[in-house]
């Protein structure tokens, strides 16, 4: 039998960016731990695919997590056809790579949206609801980059960085309320986004070498920090990054 303290059975979650990768493999941990989760992403075709896989207690809400009105009506449409969340995870993202020198301003403004605007949008919306209840759980999708950078990925890791300081205020803001927000960091992780760097086998050397753990990262590999993140188990953490990275930021 598990440990009460990790018991989220029955609490309402909501997963942004969760059509396929690293959200669908989190939105996939909550729904095994007895959460009914609430899908997110842009194209409701593959929301409603993403759904089926799962099957069980999985709803979609198709909404722009960039767009503050589409949040805002979007969150209030799955509350009210699915329960108050208890539980938000931050996972939309995407990842642009140019030497900054070559970097646009719009994919600059692109990437901003979408890493850390959606997060304080999203998050604000949320944290609505979970603020007057006095309750509730925000994970918010970090990355290894929170830390360290590699050459070609800078506006992706300030994001990341933006994010952490982020998680940072929202706890300071809504931890006297009951909420509890945290950062998932993950490392190198193995997903169809990230399978040509997988497959380039100097690159997938260095992952390998690079990390103490000596292998790439999986999804499933995140999913048990989610848990603990999610659950009364960590209701005295709060504004921490947890990073899930085989132990590469410990390494030099």
């Amino acid at each position: 039998m598990s440990h009460p303290l990790f018991d989220i059975s029955g609490r309402t979650a909501l997963v942004t960016g969760s059509s396929r990768g690293i959200g669908l493999a989190l939105a996939r941990g909550l729904l095994e731990a007895g959460c009914t989760v609430v899908l997110n992403g842009r194209d409701p075709g593959r929301l409603a695919r993403a759904a089926e896989e799962l099957g069980g207690a999985v709803h979609t809400a198709a909404f722009d997590v960039t767009d503050g009105a589409s949040v805002a009506a979007g969150i209030a449409e799955a509350e009210e056809r699915v329960g108050p969340l208890d539980i938000l995870v931050n996972n939309a993202g995407m990842q642009l790579r140019a030497p900054l020198l070559e970097f646009a301003e719009p994919d600059w403004h692109r990437i901003l949206d979408t890493n850390l605007t959606s997060a304080f949008l999203v998050g604000r919306e949320a944290a609505r609801g979970m603020v007057a209840r006095g309750r509730g759980k925000i994970v918010n999708v970090c990355s290894l980059q929170s830390e360290v950078v590699r050459p070609g990925i800078g506006p992706y890791a300030a994001t990341k960085g933006a994010l952490k300081m982020l998680t940072k205020g929202m706890c300071a803001d809504w931890g006297p309320a009951g909420v509890q927000v945290n950062g998932l960091g993950p490392g190198y992780i193995e997903t169809e986004l990230t399978r040509p760097l997988v497959e380039d086998e100097t690159f997938s050397s260095w992952v390998r070498g690079r990390t103490p753990a000596g292998r790439w990262g999986r999804t499933e590999d995140l999913v048990g920090a989610l848990l603990f993140l999610a659950s009364p188990a960590s209701d005295f953490v709060g504004g921490q990054i947890l990073y899930v990275d085989g132990g590469m930021t410990s390494v030099l």
